[in-house]
């Protein structure tokens, strides 16, 4: 299977302009293609995760990636799929961004001797005349076609404002600098990025004529992708830092059931053939996959050893054994003691797994409380100090909160 095809399999392809010529490129490693990443934030987030990939596997396949950084953009903001206004921020903050953005992309793409290209589109945005824009590129956007573009269609009802209503006209300027200066002859985005997509390879050919070879792909479930990065607590990031490999290991292990062989196909380099095989796979079975998946994912981001690490923190966490010193950890204060003892209320309180006793009343009540796999039911049950020595306790506020707590 070649690679365009795989690409299609893994269920990665949404819509294309021009699939015969684009599975030609792709397949003989003749695409330059680019992906843009808005650096709205210091760490890139699994919402990114299908992009990177993707970037990665056309590589591995001989094409070149550019990474496009959205120093310039992201001083206006992509109003697609949103129902508000992005917050501005500041050069300084974007720049520091970018710089985080850069570094953790290097784990997933070679940029070595000139394999892929990471560039700013704040090296030509920024220094742009306003009257040179609307007389060079104005002519070639119709007002009318823009807005029944579907990005704008949805922040039409609360206001969209014309600082918004030009990204489009930056997005397609970046394609058709990138085609100048770097040859870039396609580009992928996400389903919620089609009309963006679709007005730059217009504008190259209006501008560079219709022989000009402008590609564009979408990829499927990007908008699903970008919820990816968010859960109940907040998002999860790719930097250690923000989102530990045991969190982000947490996160995958914990995907839904109807979700883990989507997933193992589009972010995992597994064999199809491999991945066909648990299509079969019930019950128990799944839980295995989602433990494969979240291994592969967690080796990708962090490396092997942290995969391995998290492997052994959640077999601590759902099977007993296993070593639970590499999960999220709070350390109990000689304060937190009441003559010697702790109830299981200042316990939840303490490690964070609950934000009041009242909350941690309640859910040791609702029987969502456990200590080392044991169901806590007394809101009175009480701990001594030497209770939480050495390795300490596991202590789990419903499915997905827990806490390995300790003294030293």
């Amino acid at each position: 299977m070649q690679v365009y095809e795989e690409l299609v399999a893994r269920g990665l392809i949404a819509q294309v302009t021009n699939e015969e010529e684009i599975k030609k490129m792709v397949n003989e490693g003749k695409a330059v293609f680019y992906i843009g990443f808005d650096p709205t934030a210091d760490s890139l987030h699994v919402g990114h995760f299908m992009a990177l990939c993707l970037m990665k596997r056309l590589q591995m396949a001989g094409n070149k990636p550019i990474a496009l950084l959205g120093g310039g953009t992201a001083m206006i903001g992509d109003p697609s799929g949103r129902s508000d206004m992005r917050q501005m921020m500041t050069t300084e903050t974007i720049r520091h961004n970018v710089e985080c953005f850069k570094k953790q992309m290097s784990r997933f793409i070679d940029f070595s001797e000139g394999r892929a290209l990471m560039v700013n589109n704040a090296d030509w945005l920024m220094d742009l005349n306003y009257i040179d824009v609307l007389r060079d590129i104005g002519p070639h956007f119709s007002v009318n076609r823009m807005l029944t573009a579907e990005c704008y269609k949805q922040r039409m009802e609360k206001g969209l404002s014309f600082l918004e209503f030009n990204y489009m006209i930056m997005q397609s300027y970046d394609f058709y600098e990138l085609f100048k200066r770097y040859g870039c002859n396609m580009q992928f985005g996400g389903d919620d990025q089609w009309s963006n997509m679709l007005g730059g390879t217009e504008l190259i050919r209006r501008k560079l004529g219709k022989d000009a070879h402008a590609m564009t792909i979408t990829l499927l479930l990007n908008s699903e992708g970008k919820k990816m990065g968010k859960t109940q607590s907040g998002a999860v990031w790719l930097d250690p830092e923000k989102t530990s490999p045991f969190e982000f290991y947490q996160y995958w292990r914990n995907v839904a059931d109807a979700d883990v062989l989507k997933c193992l196909r589009m972010l995992t380099f597994l064999p199809l053939e491999q991945i066909d095989e648990m299509d079969s796979w019930e019950g128990s079975q799944l839980n295995q996959a989602k433990e494969i998946l979240a291994y592969e994912l967690t080796a990708l981001v962090h490396g092997e050893e942290e995969a391995g690490k998290a492997k052994e923190a959640s077999k601590a966490l759902f099977a007993g054994g296993g070593d639970a010193t590499h999960m999220p950890s709070h350390e109990l204060k000689d304060e937190d003691f009441r003559d010697g003892l702790m109830d299981i209320l200042g316990v939840l309180t303490s490690s964070g797994l609950a934000g009041s006793r009242s909350e941690a009343r309640r859910n040791v009540e609702q029987g969502g409380v456990s200590v080392d796999g044991v169901s806590v039911k007394d809101v009175k049950q009480t701990y001594s100090r030497e209770d939480f020595a050495g390795e300490g306790k596991v202590v789990k506020r419903g499915k997905k909160n827990f806490m390995r707590v300790f003294v030293k």
